[in-house]
């Protein structure tokens, strides 16, 4: 069945699913059950399952991850909601030196299927600590899956695939398109959690995005269409482990790659992708690998996010430079 749906709808229906398939599912965070969160994604999942599978803890981030995994080792499939990105922090040590550790620690006798949900990003006018981008320190950390949906479809799908893996998985929502609507087919088949996926075959340069900056990205190749330009754009949806087929299939075909992410620029995502592109399809590039990206800065106040995020311009700007080679 065809739905429209937010994104933010799409989420709490993808966690209804798997609640009521999996009794070891359990769902825990701050506010995230009377209240159903501060964006709504879990809003009447506490109603229809109880309080002892959506639950509301305290306002403690690493008691709630730590807390998980102990609850995956013993058998549990917990997800947890972290309210904002810069608030993850406070469990960082638990993430890294836990729960991405603990399948290698024990040679596989112990699986940490846990999923932690990261709100991420800027763009909704928030204050600090509430726009953060970390998606490159989890990625750096062997053991830890991460992901990033970009639309309602690949939420309700990616959140039930992310849940049922056997690796902790940190799973990035762009609260800046939590109410952008599209198009969901519950009775789909999705593609694998960790592949890419083609958004737009073209044959001048391939545009790389994930989440947030997926929007932009097409609208460039739009634009870029009607001055005789065709961009391949591709949805990453995964950033550990990267779809290294996907890529560098389409950089050989195209000889042109411009990566686009939020995130600081030095040591990103866009950093690494570059240098396997680098590595692996140096014979076909007609020009550098180009970067956009956030500045080297932390994330400024509301009033001055528009000049900090990357949008259409910017990704444009790269794409003329490109071909300008």
């Amino acid at each position: 069945m065809t739905q429209t749906l937010t994104m933010v709808k799409a989420l709490n229906a993808g966690l209804r699913r798997a609640l009521a398939a999996d009794p070891t599912v359990v769902l825990s965070g701050e506010d995230i059950g009377k209240l159903g969160g501060v964006f709504r994604v879990t809003e009447g999942l506490q109603a229809e399952f109880g309080a002892d599978r959506v639950i509301d803890t305290p306002l403690a981030e690493s008691g709630i991850v730590g807390t998980a995994i102990g609850m995956a080792v013993r058998g549990y499939r917990p997800v947890v909601e972290i309210q904002f990105d810069g608030f993850v922090f406070p469990a960082f040590d638990q993430l890294v030196t836990q729960a991405a550790r603990l399948f290698h620690r024990t040679h596989g006798r112990i699986n940490v299927p846990l999923v932690l949900r990261l709100p991420y990003g800027g763009g909704i006018g928030s204050v600090e600590h509430h726009s953060d981008s970390p998606e490159a320190y989890f990625a750096h950390t062997p053991g830890l899956k991460v992901v990033a949906a970009a639309t309602p479809s690949d939420a309700y799908w990616m959140i039930q695939q992310a849940i049922a893996s056997p690796d902790p998985v940190i799973f990035l929502e762009p609260k800046r398109r939590y109410h952008e609507k599209g198009e969901v087919d519950t009775e789909a088949t999705p593609l694998p959690l960790h592949q890419a996926r083609v958004v737009k075959q073209g044959r001048d340069l391939t545009v790389l995005a994930y989440g947030t900056m997926v929007r932009p990205c097409v609208e460039a190749a739009i634009v870029a269409a009607d001055e005789g330009r065709d961009l391949e754009v591709i949805d990453l949806r995964s950033i550990s482990p990267l779809d290294d087929d996907t890529i560098l299939t389409s950089v050989a075909k195209t000889g042109r790659a411009v990566v686009v992410h939020e995130a600081h620029r030095t040591l990103g995502v866009g950093a690494e992708i570059a240098a396997r592109i680098q590595e692996r399809c140096f014979y076909a590039l007609q020009a550098p690998v180009l970067r956009v990206t956030g500045y080297d800065m932390p994330f400024p106040p509301s009033r001055a996010e528009s000049e900090y995020l990357p949008d259409l311009d910017r990704v444009l700007d790269a794409v003329d430079r490109s071909l300008a080679f």
